[in-house]
């Protein structure tokens, strides 16, 4: 039996607010397209904080800090993770891939590739953009994306949860970054 003792609150701090804010950060950005749940954003915005993620873009009807319900699930990382808000998701897309970013949209589409078949290409910059709980991303950005990311469900429900499927393909892209990162050091 492991009688491995759980960290105390000290040995899991890994810096400041100030210190994360001027931390190197990946060359990804996470795009919230009409996200509803104001707690699905501030978990989008947790995940991000412990992934390096550059900036949270929140578009359209995405709610923005300062709210109580962002801040339930963010726990402090509204504070620590950039972010801006866009009207436009469409608007913003097009504008962030004209400036060279790579365009990665996670939805169920008949070109998808598969989440964990996603490989980073040094020198990229990624844009991850996640859609509404229900109507999922906005065709039109569908339409322009450059990879389409994809979950495979195996069991009856068909989708999972914004917060949650954005959580995995974050880890997952991050990790191909950083990955990067190991092999070829700037």
């Amino acid at each position: 039996m492991n009688h491995a003792l759980k960290k105390n609150i000290a040995e899991l701090t890994n810096c400041s607010v100030e210190e994360y804010r001027e931390a190197d950060k990946l060359p990804f950005a996470v795009l919230l397209d009409n996200v509803r749940s104001m707690q699905n954003v501030g978990s989008i915005l947790r995940t991000s904080d412990a992934f390096l993620v550059k900036e949270v873009v929140m578009a359209g009807i995405t709610g923005i800090p300062p709210h109580k319900e962002i801040s339930k699930t963010a726990l402090g990382a509204e504070d620590s993770v950039a972010w801006r808000y866009v009207e436009d998701a469409v608007e913003e897309c097009l504008r962030l891939k004209k400036e060279g970013w790579t365009v990665c949209v996670l939805e169920q589409a008949h070109s998808s590739i598969d989440l964990m078949d996603f490989a980073a290409v040094e020198g990229e910059r990624y844009l991850l953009v996640v859609g509404n709980e229900v109507s999922g991303v906005d065709q039109r950005i569908v339409d322009m994306a450059d990879v389409i990311l994809e979950i495979p469900m195996h069991g009856v429900k068909h989708s999972l949860n914004v917060a949650v499927s954005a959580g995995m393909a974050i880890w997952k892209m991050s990790d191909s970054m950083m990955t990067l990162q190991e092999m070829y050091p700037s």
